[in-house]
């Protein structure tokens, strides 16, 4: 199943992004479309926030290396969820 139909992954991937960037968020009420960094961020994302989260995704069996790739993937909970699992 692709990553984004996936409502169990998408709420572990929001809970993960809370809980690494110390947030005081209702993952529920995080949008999935929605940008996780920039303008109209929800969650007031930054680079700090993006460095922890790829330490903490690693749970996931993922690495994520080029700052570039990062920022494709983390675009929204949407694109985060279908790199972590495509098919």
């Amino acid at each position: 199943m692709k990553g984004s139909l996936d409502e169990a992954l998408k709420t572990d991937l929001k809970r993960l992004i809370i809980e690494a960037c110390d947030l005081d968020a209702d993952p529920a009420a995080v949008d999935d479309d929605g940008p996780l960094f920039g303008r109209g961020s929800q969650l007031g994302l930054d680079s700090i926030d993006a460095l922890q989260i790829s330490i903490a995704v690693q749970k996931y069996g993922v690495k994520i290396t080029d700052s570039k790739q990062m920022r494709r993937i983390m675009t929204s909970i949407n694109t985060f969820a279908d790199f972590i699992q495509p098919e």
